[in-house]
């Protein structure tokens, strides 16, 4: 906490702590606070979307009651990995589920039956990633492991710096061909009002952060 200390007593100072204690105060909040089921589902709540699968990730893929086919595999970086009897397979883009259906019908004329139960699990989200820009104080490009949301991928990037616009905070995403931005609006989190935190957007694979 060296760095809050070296900030000063000026009143600026004191402001920007505040602001910094704020801002540190929501991020653990959201991080870590169950959110009861009933709050899921209200209307004006936003979930965090089922994670696709990216290149670099690392799947497990069973076969049930066929050992041979239990396989860790690494997504290639075109989207793909190899698997027995089927050979390759696309990955990228797509929810566990639908790969396992995938799987399911290619693996179907390997078998005289019924294909036993597929079940795909991403082991090691390694390939998604995104980036903050801006004024952050470790601005960066991050591998989390998980999905955050706007206001944790700001903590992951050691918080605004004292002059930041928290106000005009966009994220930059690749929509099919297009580029889109999408407002981020962490300024009430900041100053201490959490009742919005469900509307702050999630992250995703390949989004890049800025903070002016």
């Amino acid at each position: 906490m060296s760095w809050l200390c070296r900030i000063g007593t000026t009143g600026r100072g004191v402001l920007h702590m505040r602001k910094i204690l704020a801002f540190l105060f929501a991020f653990t909040l959201f991080a870590i606070a169950p959110v009861p089921a009933q709050a899921q589902q209200s209307p004006g709540s936003q979930p965090g979307p089922a994670y696709r699968i990216s290149p670099g990730d690392d799947l497990e893929i069973m076969v049930w009651g066929d050992e041979r086919l239990h396989q860790v595999v690494r997504v290639l970086p075109d989207g793909s990995f190899g698997f027995p009897l089927i050979g390759q397979v696309m990955a990228a883009g797509l929810l566990p589920s639908e790969l396992e259906r995938v799987i399911t019908v290619a693996l179907k004329p390997q078998y005289r039956d019924v294909v036993p139960q597929v079940t795909v699990t991403v082991k090691s989200p390694n390939g998604y990633q995104f980036s903050v820009i801006g004024k952050v104080k470790s601005p960066g490009t991050f591998t989390p492991g998980r999905y955050v949301s706007a206001l944790e991928a700001i903590g992951i990037a050691g918080g605004p710096t004292e002059f930041a616009d928290i106000n005009k905070i966009r994220i930059v995403r690749k929509v099919g061909g297009r580029v889109v931005t999408i407002p981020v609006d962490v300024g009430p989190a900041l100053k201490g009002d959490f009742s919005h935190l469900t509307q702050i957007p999630p992250i995703l694979s390949g989004d890049t952060m800025v903070v002016p």
